[in-house]
């Protein structure tokens, strides 16, 4: 018997996080020529991010330096901080073998262990996407990397430098767990630290990888253009999958009492 008696509680809390998440979606519908115009806006904003990708790109293909990206590392390379040094050399190493798999999978068995199904899956396809595309784009191109005797580089890498794969990975991947932060969980403090540790490690990877000298800034620029144009198409294939798939599952977390 008591046992009976304490699902009751647990089956009434559940009830009341859907019924304030469906609240909360409800209060946040806008009129329809306002969500037209966000649509018109966001669909040219993606438009004039794929032209600035397609230029750069040619650019790249087409240029063998661009003088520029030396004066950036240079100019970054000369920050004489031993905690900034630090900092970017530490982002840095996240992004590599064999803690970035590591770290990855911790996270999505994290996601996966809260029952969140279509969740972990996504953010695999977002770990694998930013990898397998940025690859295909490098042995497209093949830019080599900064040179040894142009700036200082930390550690010598062998394959090629545009774009950024540890950009496009922060970017696909962590940018993905602060979506599903922002999305999944109510305003609270774990929420803000979160969105500001995963918007911190978007920010300064790319000025990490010039730090460090694996990386012209224009490897960074074509990282963040391309790296943004995935992380929407993993949203939006979120974003699809999530009521076809799992209906069942919670779409945020609120407080149906202050909804």
């Amino acid at each position: 018997m008591p046992a009976k008696k304490g699902k009751k509680p647990v089956k009434k809390s559940v009830e009341k996080v859907k019924e304030g998440a469906h609240k909360a979606a409800r209060a946040a519908t806008a009129p329809a020529p306002v969500r037209r115009y966000r649509a018109v806006l966001f669909l040219v904003v993606l438009l004039i991010i794929t032209a600035a990708f397609a230029v750069l790109t040619f650019l790249v293909k087409t240029t063998p330096s661009f003088p520029l990206d030396l004066q950036i590392t240079l100019g970054i390379q000369s920050i004489n901080i031993p905690v900034f040094g630090g900092l970017m050399t530490a982002v840095s190493w996240l992004g590599f073998s064999p803690q970035s798999v590591i770290i990855t999978a911790l996270i999505i068995l994290l996601i996966l262990g809260l029952g969140l199904q279509w969740e972990a899956l996504v953010a695999l396809i977002a770990a694998l996407l930013s990898i397998g595309l940025n690859v295909l784009i490098k042995d497209l191109i093949q830019r080599p990397r900064p040179a040894a005797v142009l700036v200082h580089v930390l550690a010598t890498l062998n394959d090629y430098s545009f774009p950024s794969g540890h950009v496009m990975f922060y970017i696909g991947f962590y940018g993905f767990m602060g979506f599903l932060a922002f999305t999944l969980l109510k305003p609270s403090l774990k929420r803000t630290l979160l969105l500001v540790f995963f918007g911190l490690l978007v920010l300064l990877i790319g000025i990490s990888r010039i730090y460090v000298g694996e990386h012209w800034a224009s490897d960074v620029l074509g990282a963040y253009l391309l790296g943004t144009l995935t992380l929407v198409a993993i949203i939006e294939l979120y974003r699809w999958g999530k009521p076809r798939f799992f209906l069942r599952q919670p779409v945020a977390k609120a407080e149906s009492s202050k909804v």
